[in-house]
């Protein structure tokens, strides 16, 4: 990546020891004062607006800085270019502990620009006491290995300073059994996340009227191509990341086998007697995961219903026995009319996802309800089997 971008090429030319990791841009060993007059080693990082794999010009003029708060020669902080400092991580390995604002009247023009003008900012009052501090040692730093989820920087979780909490994130294994309306959504949002293998497990092709509540926009051709599910899925997001695993079957009990190894699984089936095979299995194996569903029907001349998630981990298995029901006669009530809207998958899938993250620690947590339902009309959530309902009981 440095050696593509003149910006980033040039510092590493200039002598700077230049890293990219995590979608941040880092420059090792820039000589600082600390508040008692001595000359330390401290590391400044940015984060790296790309595009294309290639850097932007920065928006952003705030860095970072690893190390005591820089200081003049007399042992003064630099408020020149003092912010903020509290202990922060912005990515792996990258726990920082303040952040310098110092923006030019016309803005940095490039990365070398912000990160050399910073450099000089700092280490000017280093060399007024040690002549022979520089940041310039010529040394080559070593940057990431290609990313093993992404095939491009994650630049949104860095911009928005949250590629800590997005490791949170980073599971080995989720499946999705079923990529009907619900299920595509919810793989559309966790293609997102550094989820390393997501497994999808279905039997079915992807239809015309796949294509009204999915994401994406297939083409005629692509429909007269009768492509399965997984595969088209797969096909679709393997642009953007790698560790997608299709699985053209239908989950039963003589392959549940296939969610044994995983960290978490979303159900996005629609009957009772379709879910049991995944739902027993996962039971049995302690693994978590999250069941959905719909009941959607015409009320009068508009449409009315409820959107459900349901949590169940090792701890707390009894909410969805209550709330799913799996006879071999049975139909979750939830897709029993089998209407459905993009919209209303894509907030049931969204609603799903939310409390994965919640459950991992990405988002807070409070009540840590194991069922919710959303109506339509009223617009209202309803949050149900809590933890305080089990200190209530």
């Amino acid at each position: 990546m440095i050696s593509r971008n003149a910006d980033l090429k040039a510092l590493e030319e200039g002598g700077y020891e230049v890293a990219v990791k995590n979608g941040h841009l880092v420059i090792s060993n820039v000589p600082y004062v600390n508040a008692n007059r001595e000359v330390k080693l401290g590391t400044l990082v940015s984060v790296l607006q790309m595009n294309g794999g290639e850097t932007m010009t920065p928006s952003d003029h705030k860095a970072y800085f690893v190390g005591e708060h820089p200081c003049d020669p007399d042992g003064k902080t630099l408020e020149s270019i003092r912010h903020s400092s509290r202990r922060q991580t912005l990515g792996k390995d990258i726990t920082v502990d303040h952040m310098f604002s110092a923006k030019p009247k016309e803005g940095y023009r490039d990365y070398e620009h912000k990160m050399a003008t910073y450099v000089e900012m700092i280490a000017s009052s280093a060399r007024k006491i040690d002549p022979t501090a520089d940041a310039r040692t010529y040394v080559v730093a070593n940057s990431d290995e290609p990313d093993p989820v992404f095939n491009y920087q994650d630049t949104a979780s860095t911009r928005a300073g949250i590629g800590g909490l997005s490791e949170k994130l980073a599971m080995n294994k989720v499946a999705i059994v079923g990529l009907g309306g619900t299920g595509s959504y919810v793989l559309d949002l966790l293609a997102k996340t550094p989820i390393r293998e997501l497994h999808l497990i279905d039997g079915d092709d992807f239809l015309q009227h796949n294509a009204f509540r999915s994401p994406g926009a297939p083409s005629i051709e692509t429909l007269r191509g009768r492509n399965k599910k997984v595969d088209y899925f797969s096909a679709l997001y393997a642009p953007m990341r790698k560790g997608i695993v299709p699985y053209p079957v239908y989950l039963d009990a003589s392959n549940a086998d296939l969610l044994d190894e995983m960290d978490f699984v979303f159900v996005c089936v629609d009957s009772g007697i379709a879910k049991r095979p995944a739902v027993e299995r996962l039971e049995e194996q302690g693994i978590p995961f999250i069941d959905v569903g719909m009941g959607i029907e015409m009320g009068d001349d508009a449409l009315v219903g409820v959107l459900r998630v349901t949590l169940s981990t090792a701890e707390r298995r009894e909410p969805l026995r209550r709330r799913v029901g799996m006879g071999e006669a049975e139909i979750d009530e939830a897709y029993a009319t089998n209407i459905q809207v993009a919209d209303l998958n894509a907030l049931n899938a969204t609603l799903a996802v939310l409390r994965w993250k919640k459950l991992v620690g990405f988002y807070a947590d409070f009540e840590g309800e194991h069922s919710s339902n959303y109506t339509i009309d009223g617009n209202m959530i309803n949050n149900m089997d809590r933890l305080d309902d089990d200190k209530e009981n």
